[in-house]
């Protein structure tokens, strides 16, 4: 049995810019919670939160290091999110038979 958290947290985690681009510093190396906030305008408690929906949804994982919260980006769980999605849409697997264009509706030409 798996203990992973449905896609569907992912997504939401997703849907904020923020996050998003926490997601994307995090990309470039891992960071503390200091270094990400030098790059938003927000309140700490604000910052904290996004990183709590982050965390929730298996996007980042946390490291104490004494006083310090080191955070790493989880691709795994990004990669996952990123290939149910595509799954779904059917951009995986083999591609539709090409069929022929449907008769024009009256009007149409």
């Amino acid at each position: 049995m798996t203990n992973r958290l449905p896609v569907s947290e992912v997504y939401k985690a997703l849907a904020d810019p923020t996050r998003r681009r926490v997601l994307e510093l995090l990309r470039e190396r891992d960071m503390n919670a200091g270094e990400i906030a030098e790059h938003f305008q927000l309140a700490k408690p604000t910052l904290s939160g996004h990183f709590a929906v982050l965390r929730e949804a298996g996007l980042v994982t946390p490291e104490k290091t004494g006083t310090t919260i080191i955070y790493r980006l989880n691709v795994s769980v990004l990669e996952e999110a990123l290939m149910a999605l595509m799954g779904a849409f059917k951009f995986l697997g083999p591609k539709p038979t090409s069929q022929a264009p449907s008769k024009p509706r009256k009007g149409e030409s």
